[in-house]
């Protein structure tokens, strides 16, 4: 009897650590255990959606998270990758009906703001970084240096815009009338989702959508944050938000790196007391960013 009763132990204790390997091996182990929190980093320029929608999607559908938290450290980025994220988390809150709390690290504005727009609630470090509601266009121009060097271009095209902000030459002013117009119609798609995330009177986000930045205090001033407090604080309002007694449990998606890219990292850090100084909007690669 007690080596049948050993077996039996043994068998469902092999079987428990293949299903855990499993689960593992397949991204699924957080599904495993109570009720949790999931905590999604939004880090650096947003130039890419891919990402944090697919981490939105996986814990959008596991049952056992039941409120997500957004901790942002952008500066901004571009206009599409941040409307797709926004979208994203407007759908887990409508349809599976889970609270997203924002949580702002040393700095969350243009392209950052526009994501934690999205959310149930938005807290922020008194001193962090927000705001910079707008919109910025940087076209390189190296026409005098092509110039001096001897350098000409020649360029056969189709219609009259298709160069359309070629760095070769000066931008005519038919050419800045049809980017500017953009840029207002993207700028006021801004505005109109502040005013309806953050339930503000669109006149009063027309007053603070001028691109200046504002510190995570200002900003709670201002109705632009809810509150203030770090990312613990956070976590726990979204557990409190949905349901959770007590300190909820927290699971974090981490994907390995190479050691170069982690020493780049640690070295690029260095610029991080710079970063704030400059409009966060400023950041351009030769393309439309906030």
């Amino acid at each position: 009897m007690k080596r049948t009763w050993l077996a039996v132990s043994l068998a469902v204790f092999v079987s428990l650590l293949l299903l855990f390997g499993v689960a593992f091996s397949l991204g699924r182990w957080e599904r495993f255990g109570g009720s949790k929190v999931a905590l999604i980093a939004v880090e650096g320029v947003i130039l890419d959606s891919k990402e944090v929608i697919e981490q939105l999607d996986k814990h959008r559908t596991n049952p056992s998270v039941k409120a997500i938290v957004l901790r942002i450290n952008s500066p901004g980025g571009g206009v599409a990758p941040s409307q797709e994220i926004y979208e994203e988390i407007l759908k887990t809150r409508k349809t599976d009906k889970k609270p997203v709390v924002a949580s702002m690290g040393s700095v969350a504005a243009s392209g950052g703001y526009y994501i934690a727009s999205a959310t149930d609630l938005i807290v922020a470090n008194p001193g962090s970084i927000t705001g910079s509601i707008g919109v910025l266009l940087q076209i390189p121009n190296i026409s005098g240096l092509m110039q001096k060097i001897g350098v000409k271009s020649v360029v056969v095209k189709s219609g009259a815009h298709k160069d359309l902000a070629s760095p070769t030459r000066e931008m005519t002013d038919a050419e800045r009338q049809i980017l500017q117009g953009m840029l207002d119609d993207v700028h006021n798609q801004f505005i109109d989702v502040v005013a309806k995330g953050r339930q503000i009177d669109r006149k009063k986000v027309e007053a603070m959508a001028d691109g200046r930045i504002f510190s995570g205090r200002e900003a709670q001033s201002f109705g632009l944050v809810d509150q203030l407090g770090n990312l613990q604080d956070a976590i726990e309002r979204a557990g409190a938000m949905a349901g959770i007694p007590g300190k909820p449990t927290v699971i974090q998606e981490r994907k390995r790196r190479l050691f170069l890219i982690d020493l780049l990292r640690s070295g690029l850090s260095l610029f991080d007391i710079a970063l704030p100084i400059y409009p966060p909007s400023t950041l351009s690669v030769n393309y439309l960013l906030w």
